[in-house]
């Protein structure tokens, strides 16, 4: 199983970037799809997160600005970034909870960062 995320890049504040992670290999079925970052000498935190029935929930810094969707059928998650602002600038990085097998139990896999950069 990979995810990998993309979508990253260099805005300028009150600007725009869509994130994407496509998970892929052996899936049987996903469960929640979500978001987290890391800025520098920071902590990783919670972003957002959608279930496969399309709930979502959002850290409260990104409420009304973020917006995450998925493509259950493609077993993708989106995140749109609107309004971003220089404290946004971290590393992003996507996780799945999925199931491999029907056999196994769901964990969660992590994808790759990508990098957002909000320039003042």
């Amino acid at each position: 199983v990979q995810l990998q995320a993309s979508g990253g890049g260099l805005v300028q504040a009150g600007g725009s970037l869509r994130l994407s992670c496509a998970a892929s290999g052996s899936i049987s079925s996903i469960n929640g799809m979500g978001w987290y970052r890391q800025a520098p000498g920071k902590q990783r935190d919670f972003v957002a997160r959608i279930t496969s029935g399309g709930s979502t929930n959002y850290a409260d810094s990104v409420k009304g600005r973020f917006t995450i969707s998925r493509d259950n059928a493609k077993n993708t998650a989106h995140l749109q970034m609107n309004s971003l602002k220089p404290e946004d600038t971290a590393v992003y990085y996507c996780n799945a909870d999925l199931r491999a097998r029907p056999s196994q139990p769901s964990r969660y896999y992590w994808g790759q960062g990508t990098q957002v950069t909000v320039s003042s």
